[in-house]
């Protein structure tokens, strides 16, 4: 699969008349991530890693989509859950990041703090591919969380933004989310700031 991929991607840049050690380069010194939380929203994905490229979407079977990861913040994020139930699937958007801000995604995700790295097989329209995603880690989850109103407002604004299914933006619609404790937050501020500057409408 990932030399259809590869093909695909040189037939495109050929097309463009990139220089073909230019698309060698870039195929070597990026990766796939998949995001199915707030980082599906383009502007804040790229406010982690300024490289971030849409992709497509698919999604990974097997896992459900669930906002009890607990938070430092006293609320629920988002976690594609492994059920290893086929008939369960997790909607996301493919991104190409630059390998150099790895380190700064794994940063903005907590990792070793919460969130821990899988490798996951997305399921595109195009064939399955393999892609970095982050997950919760055993024992970072609590049933009795639940998100923010401005988090899950990203996260459907991400939904929106790359067209995933009218199933995923419903169930993400019906999550109960709270008020946050602190309306001054700077997270909720910036989360409020990035949304309006991406336009679209999630109410």
């Amino acid at each position: 699969m990932k030399r259809l991929i590869d093909w695909l991607f040189r037939k495109i840049a050929n097309a463009c008349g990139w220089p073909r050690d230019a698309v060698e380069q870039r195929m070597a010194d990026t990766f796939l991530y998949f995001a199915y939380g707030s980082n599906m929203l383009t502007l804040r994905l790229r406010g982690r890693t300024s490289s971030a490229e849409a992709n497509g979407i698919g999604y990974v079977a097997g896992r459900r989509l669930t906002f009890n990861k607990t938070s430092d913040d006293g609320s629920g994020k988002g976690d594609a859950r492994l059920t290893n139930d086929a008939a369960d699937r997790v909607e996301g958007v493919l991104f190409r990041i630059d390998t150099a801000q790895k380190q700064a995604l794994d940063d903005a995700e907590g990792v070793g703090h919460g969130y821990e790295e899988s490798f996951v097989d997305v399921i595109t329209a195009k064939g399955t591919v393999r892609a970095l995603a982050y997950v919760a880690s055993a024992g970072a989850t609590d049933p009795a969380r639940r998100p923010y109103h401005w988090y899950k407002r990203l996260v459907l604004g991400g939904a929106i933004e790359h067209g995933l299914s009218p199933g995923t933006i419903a169930t993400i619609r019906a999550v109960p989310s709270i008020d946050d404790p602190l309306p001054n937050r700077r997270r909720k501020r910036e989360a409020e700031a990035v949304l309006a500057e991406s336009g679209i409408i999630v109410d």
